[in-house]
């Protein structure tokens, strides 16, 4: 039996198990118990709650797909995959499911999963899966593997562009896609700066309740709440005279866009329960995969905070965009992880390439890297073959539709009223609504922020929505 590779003096890594079935988080919980700190939930809202209140994110995940209110679909774990990434984007994330569907596979993968798994699973195996992919870090690799690599126009321009506003004491908005690869963007305008040797520090809005957004932010004093026995600082002032980069800003809560644009025109901000002033020297770099000026003229976000934030703003362009940057970020991937793994690394022959470069890559370069582990861990260093490389991508993406045809809508309600058959306006309009909703959460693969977008509504109201359906 295989030892393994942490002695009781170190922390076991974190494992976040979520499954209806009570029967198997035991079992797993069990058998995977003495390798891992194990925490288990039973549907995806316990875990996004349970994420919210852990002090440091699960390093890995093991994720059923047929999550209730639909345990016979994949839909509710693949919205939990993006919750997920979205909360901290490194979680390795293995898929657990009853039906051995390839289509699901790919799409799970697609959506940033690290690997999918067949119930039942062999506690055994799984336990040497898990290891294998801590040995195989994410964050590891070098900013210029997840981005900064390419010879595009739009990666030059990039690269220009962080170059230039490094050493800015304003603050930077950087836009783009999930996965493509945002923070490595903010990390290196950190880095370049001549703040370079002083603290960086990241808060995913997203990824913590809006309660305590606050606290995170600026610190609380003894007594300031309940459960608040000591006093505690907050990323502002831990900060100093660094870099606080703020990711999801997007959703940041209205009460709290008041609070730090008041923090970005002074540096001021008081610890939650004080009254003393204190002063904050940090530059804040903020990043969204939402538009932010649409977000404004609906009233979901401050225009004088976006302006704020915006004084100087980056544009990282999607994979899809990047054309044959996508074999030189493929081959930045592959020479890094088979130095990791101490083999040759694999080559794609000519009719993969030319697949690579066609596809549409919907999880952005976090997609690219997941494939790359994969094709290194399942063939080594041997030639890859375009259906072996098809394999691991999401090919059963939907093509987006015509829009709806306001003309025919009134004429079909016309003949369907005219019957005077029983109607109700209530039901049919959520109807539509549940429609929408479904078909945008397929397009933007599970991703509830892109869904939003798609529906032209704000993150919280589709969360809202998304609740409401299930209860």
């Amino acid at each position: 039996m295989a030892t393994s590779p942490y002695s009781a003096r170190d922390a076991k890594p974190s494992l976040l198990i979520v499954d209806d079935d009570a029967l198997i988080t035991d079992t797993l919980a069990f058998a995977l118990g003495p390798d891992f700190e194990v925490h288990a939930c039973d549907s995806r809202a316990n875990a996004v709650s349970l994420l919210r209140q852990l002090e440091r994110a699960p390093e890995l995940a093991l994720v059923d797909l047929g999550l209730p209110p639909t345990p016979h679909g994949p839909e509710e774990g693949f919205l939990l995959i993006a919750d997920l990434l979205a909360h901290s984007p490194a979680m390795k994330i293995f898929v657990l499911s009853g039906q051995n569907d390839d289509a699901n596979a790919r799409h799970a993968r697609a959506l940033g999963a690290w690997e999918f798994v067949a119930k039942p699973s062999d506690p055994a195996v799984l336990r040497r899966a898990l290891l294998r992919a801590l040995e195989l870090r994410a964050e590891q690799v070098p900013e210029e593997a997840a981005g900064l690599v390419g010879h595009s126009p739009a990666i030059a321009k990039l690269r220009d562009q962080v170059a230039q506003f490094a050493d800015s004491p304003f603050p930077v908005l950087i836009e783009g896609e999930s996965g493509s690869g945002k923070e490595l963007v903010a990390q290196s305008l950190h880095r370049m700066s001549s703040r370079a040797a002083k603290p960086y520090l990241a808060l995913n809005c997203a990824a913590i309740a809006p309660t305590l957004v606050e606290a995170a932010l600026f610190g609380y004093a003894k007594g300031a709440f309940t459960g608040a026995s000591l006093a505690k600082s907050g990323y502002f002032e831990d900060a100093r005279d660094g870099t606080l980069f703020l990711d999801e800003i997007g959703e940041l809560p209205p009460a709290m866009q008041v609070t730090l644009l008041r923090v970005l025109e002074n540096g001021e901000f008081q610890r939650l329960g004080e009254t003393q002033q204190r002063v904050s020297g940090a530059r804040v770099i903020a990043a969204t995969n939402r538009d932010l000026r649409h977000e404004v003229r609906r009233g979901n976000f401050r225009a004088d905070l976006y302006h704020r934030l915006s004084v100087l703003a980056l544009a990282v362009p999607p994979l899809r965009e990047l054309d044959r940057d996508k074999v030189l970020l493929l081959e930045h991937f592959r020479r890094f992880y088979a130095a990791q793994l101490g083999v040759p690394p694999f080559a794609l022959d000519e009719a993969a390439t030319q697949r690579l470069l066609q596809y549409p890559f919907p999880g952005n370069v976090r997609e690219l890297r997941n494939i790359v582990i994969r094709l290194m861990t399942k063939y080594g260093a041997r030639g890859i073959s375009v259906a072996e490389l098809e394999a691991e991508l999401d090919l059963e993406a939907l093509a987006p539709g015509a829009p709806a045809d306001a003309g025919g809508l009134a004429e079909q309600a016309f003949r369907q009223l005219e019957r005077g058959a029983p109607f109700n306006l209530d039901d049919t309009l959520k109807g539509w609504e549940r429609a929408y909703i479904e078909a945008a959460l397929q397009l933007a693969h599970g991703n509830i922020s892109q869904a939003a977008k798609l529906l032209g509504v704000n993150r919280t109201t589709l969360y809202g929505k998304l609740e409401a359906k299930t209860k």
